[in-house]
């Protein structure tokens, strides 16, 4: 006769914890979008980790993208490398639009992910394509997404050719120097001193360069509350609105969503006396005209690419004494580098010329110093660039995020609306720039919280790039160019025996030679 004896089911002694990503996009590489990007971090890093079966897998995003093509997104595919390798389990999206405006591949991708058992969802829609019955409407709504792209650039792109040709379009963040008051762009009489003094500056022979580095010297800071640089300053130069007019369509999008400079293949509009000047049309092209002077003796031509300098370090030494910058030359059998104001007039700058292998050596010993006393430098400069980041900003940035978007497809409705007859002009009109109104009261306070949320995203992601080299403890042992150019801004030569090492992340180091 048969024995059967039953085997008990070994009891659960703790199932293993879900680990659940979160996947974003934002449409440019703007510092507001990354200030968003750092608040959509924020809300699904407690999202996640607010529920005891899930574990935080990490925020994937992608920044300055598409969101038509897959294959450009390298956040998007290193995302999806991970769940090849078995370390995401569950993700989480705003929307399909923000995953894929592609029909076929959100569907071809989401069943490779179903194939291994890793299913997403989707906030906006309520979709879990771990439930069968959600691909059927996954299809429908991302074939939307994807025709939606093409709609809303075509519904924008008339509402804006209208506004360019009647006269009301309305520049939301306009330059340094004004402000936008109920839509107009209005004189900030405390900036336009400083843009008077650039144009100023630039007459009497000063280089961008160095207008930069005075500015910064005199701790005035840009309008996002940043650091200037020489291209800051060229690109102001060349604004004509600080004449009082206005050029609109200076860039266009193609059919694929690529963004482009016209240089006549759309017509453009050029609006005379639009708002109040702050530089006359005679400064403003004279100072034009030796910017391109300037341009081309080093052999820059205009729509040109920047010129790169041979050395990384040309163009970036200044000197300590005038403020003029340092070239290469020969000295003697030996290269090494000299103030040109010296070089011209040895009466206005008495700074003698210093050999290059003992500037390489000093940036050796600088850059092993903050490897070694990584520590004691930089993780407390770290931590006391973070003090303003506070939690209730980033909520309260993502809130502002969502109420933009709403604005938007409200905006969306009523174009499609009037562009279809069924919405009277004056209705329009007036629904129209009501919403304009709430966007730009939005955008104002979104401005705001990120100036105080990421003081300079600039230095954030130098100190960032820095502290990544420094954590892997490696002591250099020659001069390595790229290294120079990637955490170096520029170089002050104090004496011929100092030189301080002006670092992108914001610090200045001075060596001895």
């Amino acid at each position: 006769m048969k024995r059967i004896t039953k085997i008990e089911a070994a009891k659960d002694s703790g199932r293993r914890k879900l680990r659940v990503a979160a996947y974003a996009r934002v449409s440019t590489d703007s510092s507001e979008q990354l200030v968003s990007l750092e608040t959509q971090k924020n809300h699904y890093e407690r999202y996640i980790k607010a529920r005891p079966d899930w574990e935080y897998a990490g925020l994937y995003y992608d920044e300055g993208v598409t969101g038509t093509s897959m294959a450009r997104r390298e956040g998007l595919q290193r995302m999806l490398n991970d769940c090849d390798r078995g370390l995401i389990d569950y993700i989480i999206v705003k929307s399909i639009s923000r995953f894929s405006r592609n029909t076929v591949d959100s569907i071809e991708t989401v069943r490779k992910l179903c194939e291994k058992g890793i299913y997403i969802f989707f906030e906006k829609e309520n979709i879990d394509t771990g439930k069968m019955e959600g691909e059927l409407l996954l299809s429908i709504l991302s074939s939307l997404a994807e025709s939606e792209s093409h709609s809303i650039a075509e519904n924008n792109k008339w509402s804006i050719q209208k506004r360019f040709q009647n006269g009301t379009f309305k520049i939301g963040y306009p330059p340094y120097g004004y402000d936008n008051v109920d839509g107009q762009m209005v004189v900030n009489e405390e900036q336009a001193k400083t843009v008077r003094w650039i144009f100023d500056a630039v007459l009497s022979g000063k280089s961008p360069g160095t207008v930069a580095r005075e500015l910064n010297e005199r701790g005035t800071v840009t309008k996002r509350g940043g650091r200037w640089t020489g291209h800051t300053i060229n690109g102001m130069v060349k604004n004509e609105k600080y004449t009082g007019d206005l050029i609109l369509q200076k860039t266009y999008t193609d059919d694929c969503f690529s963004r482009h400079v016209n240089r006549g293949e759309k017509n453009q509009y050029y609006v005379r006396e639009h708002h109040k000047p702050i530089v006359s049309h005679e400064d403003f092209e004279a100072a034009n005209a030796i910017i391109e002077a300037n341009g081309l003796e080093k052999g820059i031509r205009k729509d040109e690419d920047k010129y790169k300098n041979r050395y990384a370090m040309s163009g970036r030494i200044i000197c300590g004494e005038c403020g003029g910058t340092w070239k290469r030359v020969k000295l003697n059998n030996r290269f090494g580098f000299a103030c040109n104001t010296h070089v011209r007039d040895k009466n206005t700058c008495g700074m003698k010329s210093i050999p290059e292998e003992p500037v390489k050596a000093a940036f050796v010993t600088m850059m092993n110093k903050l490897t070694w006393g990584r520590s004691r430098i930089l993780l407390p400069f770290a931590e006391m660039l973070k003090e303003d980041r506070q939690a209730e900003f980033l909520d309260r940035l993502n809130e502002l995020e969502v109420l933009l978007e709403k604005n938007g497809e409200r905006r969306q409705q009523i174009h499609q609306f009037f562009a279809k007859g069924l919405l009277d002009p004056a209705v329009y009109a007036e629904e129209s720039d009501a919403l304009t109104e709430e966007a730009q009261r939005l955008s104002a306070e979104q401005n705001a919280l990120e100036s105080k949320v990421s003081g300079s995203h600039e230095q954030q992601e130098a100190l960032t790039r820095l502290l990544k080299y420094t954590a892997k403890g490696m002591m250099l042992t020659r001069y390595e160019e790229a290294l120079f150019t990637e955490h170096v801004d520029h170089i002050v030569v104090y004496e011929r025996t100092e030189i301080g090492f002006a670092m992108k992340c914001g610090p200045i180091f001075r060596e001895r030679i």
